[in-house]
């Protein structure tokens, strides 16, 4: 595997092990505050960006390459508000986005076509990512300050998600 290559997989696989973390602080903080469907929905998405992760990890490794595993920065686990939580959420699966696509263009750049198509999934997963978190952010706007809408959403938001189906990692 192209030393390059592996390098910055190996710097997304840190990104994502984060994103797992970040979504497991999230969902701890929504759980404490009495917010059980955000905390299933965020459990749920920390499980997934694990799973990401690893197939990151794997594919590394299968390609001759090493998969490496660092320690990783603690997440922000305070909010001032579910709106703020999920704010953060949407920025950082943009951030995600970015990387992604970083990586989609240094594969160009080193003509390594087999991780390019590799990384169309992860492409693929991203908009839905984002599609995702920009569908609960405009529920959020439009609850504002009311606390039936916010205990209608924390009750539903898992409803939002199965409409929203990711592709499952094999």
């Amino acid at each position: 595997m192209n030393k390059k290559i592996e390098n910055i997989l190996n710097i997304q696989v840190d990104k994502e092990a984060f994103s797992s973390r970040l979504y497991l602080a999230m969902a701890v903080w929504a759980e404490i505050n009495g917010l059980s469907g955000i905390s299933e929905f965020l459990y749920t998405h920390s499980e997934e960006e694990r799973m990401h992760m690893l197939k990151l990890v794997k594919f590394i490794n299968e390609r001759g390459g090493v998969a490496k595993i660092s320690a990783i920065e603690k997440p922000k686990s305070e909010f001032n508000s579910v709106e703020e939580l999920f704010s953060d959420l949407l920025n950082h699966e943009i951030m995600i986005t970015n990387s992604i696509n970083e990586i989609v263009h240094t594969c160009l750049k080193e003509k390594d076509f087999t991780t390019h198509n590799f990384m169309q999934w992860f492409v693929s997963e991203q908009m839905e990512e984002e599609a995702l978190a920009r569908t609960i952010m405009d529920k959020i706007k439009m609850i504002g300050e009311d606390k039936g809408g916010l205990y209608l959403f924390d009750r539903d938001i898992n409803k939002i998600q199965s409409q929203n189906i990711s592709p499952q990692v094999n």
